[in-house]
């Protein structure tokens, strides 16, 4: 079932969102060489206490974090760690905020120090994949719509589009209906409605699609070894056209 939400409840989801866009300000200030994943996943579940949240992902199903911390080849669902990070890394924060009882989800990829040109590009895309996505998040577009954007700009730039894991509605949940793929044909799947708030969550690959899954059953990598990058927003459907609520340049 798709939970339409109310202008007022949007509204509230955005103030989850605009905490979290500030908590990915101050991630982005922290991100070079020599800091662990570890620090940075312990100054947001402080963070988000002082403001009077909640880091959703801790607990959920388990998971032992308030954030994912995906360095180079993991394209998700990474634990976050002491292993300092390098120059010339890329990782990917992803993290659920729970502001009086809403919901906001947003990852983001940065570059450590300086990184090849090959991880910038990755970096890019991904990006602007993510923004090409958003462009197509309308009232009577289908969800295949952004589907479509975001893989054909992708692999235009050769790059894969990771398909076990996608995009999602949320509201009081974390995972509503409908699923958000990244990849498939245009004027397919549900038709965008106002009210509807959704992830578009973008998971690019310099090889491969495919996936393993390491041993502590959530680490999710390349099967080829080779870096993926991930951007995504919580966005809400209106009239005058897509609402981020996780923009970080408001």
């Amino acid at each position: 079932m798709i939970i339409i939400k109310t202008e007022e409840q949007i509204a509230k989801m955005n103030k989850a969102g605009q905490l979290l866009a500030e908590c990915h300000r101050q991630i982005a200030g922290m991100i070079k060489p020599g800091v662990t994943t570890m620090e940075i996943d312990q100054f947001v579940e402080k963070f988000l206490k002082q403001h009077g949240a909640h880091p959703e992902q801790k607990g959920y199903h388990g998971y032992p974090f308030a954030t994912c911390a995906s360095v180079n080849d993991v394209i998700c669902h990474g634990f976050p760690s002491d292993v300092p990070l390098k120059d010339g890394d890329i990782v990917t924060i992803d993290m659920v905020v729970k502001l009086d009882g809403w919901l906001a989800d947003s990852a983001w990829s940065y570059a450590v120090g300086n990184v090849s040109e090959e991880a910038q590009h990755l970096l890019d895309v991904t990006k602007k994949a993510l923004y090409l996505g958003i462009e197509q998040a309308v009232i009577g577009n289908r969800i295949g719509d952004i589907s479509h954007a975001i893989q054909s700009y992708a692999e235009s730039e050769n790059l894969s589009v990771v398909r076990n894991f996608v995009g999602h509605a949320i509201g009081q949940d974390m995972h509503e209906e409908p699923q958000v793929p990244h990849y498939g044909p245009p004027h397919r799947g549900p038709r965008l409605k106002e009210g509807m708030v959704i992830t578009i969550e973008p998971m690019l690959n310099i090889g491969s699609y495919g996936c393993k899954i390491d041993p502590d059953g959530w680490t999710a990598r390349t099967v080829d070894g080779k870096w993926s990058a991930q951007y995504e927003h919580t966005l809400a459907i209106t009239k005058d056209g897509p609402l981020i609520l996780t923009e970080q340049d408001s």
